[in-house]
């Protein structure tokens, strides 16, 4: 009777085991998952960069230092690995990219041409997009963080390789995206 009962608790104390596994397995999926949804769209925005920056050129070709920035920018932003780097690189692109439009406003045909309106629609529909999914992420990062700290958890994460993730945060220039547009007329 006593092996019955020992038996029991030992093959209660596995199926848990497995369990735990199994529930930190799914949140680590989810995180991987969320970082390939921001994937997707970065890479949107990083495929329609050319098409802007050749509209641009048309009607600003000697705002080459703006142009040339914006390249750079993009590629380093393609380069990075991980979500902190990716972060910090699509921060820099971010940046140039408003220093881009912001030739607009000193160009009213650039402003007035349908192709630099439509390509900057579709720039700030992928923002937007990108915001989804960093917010997506960074909630899939939030749950597996939390779940591989939970007691008992937290024995087992460790020993089956699960580590934390890091959030894909905005750093520095949060107060800038945060801030509501100004709008002039």
């Amino acid at each position: 009777m006593s092996t019955w009962i020992v038996l029991g608790v030992i093959a209660a104390a596995v199926l848990y085991i497995v369990m735990v596994y199994n529930g930190l397995v799914a949140l680590r999926q989810r995180v991987s998952q969320a970082f390939a949804d921001i994937d997707v769209q970065l890479k949107l925005r990083h495929d329609l960069i050319p098409n802007l920056i050749e509209t641009v050129k048309g009607y600003a070709s000697h705002e080459k230092g703006t142009l040339d920035a914006v390249i750079k920018a993009r590629n380093s932003a393609i380069a990075a690995q991980g979500p902190a780097a990716q972060a910090s690189a699509e921060n820099v692109l971010t940046g140039a990219l408003r220093g881009l439009i912001a030739l607009s406003e000193a160009y009213p045909d650039l402003k007035a041409n349908a192709n630099f309106q439509q390509l900057q629609t579709e720039l700030s529909d992928i923002e937007n997009k990108i915001a989804a999914a960093r917010r997506f992420f960074n909630n899939a990062v939030q749950e597996y963080n939390t779940g591989i700290e939970q007691f008992p958890a937290a024995i087992l994460a460790g020993r089956f390789g699960f580590t934390r993730r890091e959030f894909f945060d905005l750093g520095e220039t949060r107060g800038q995206i945060e801030q509501t547009p100004q709008v002039k007329f």
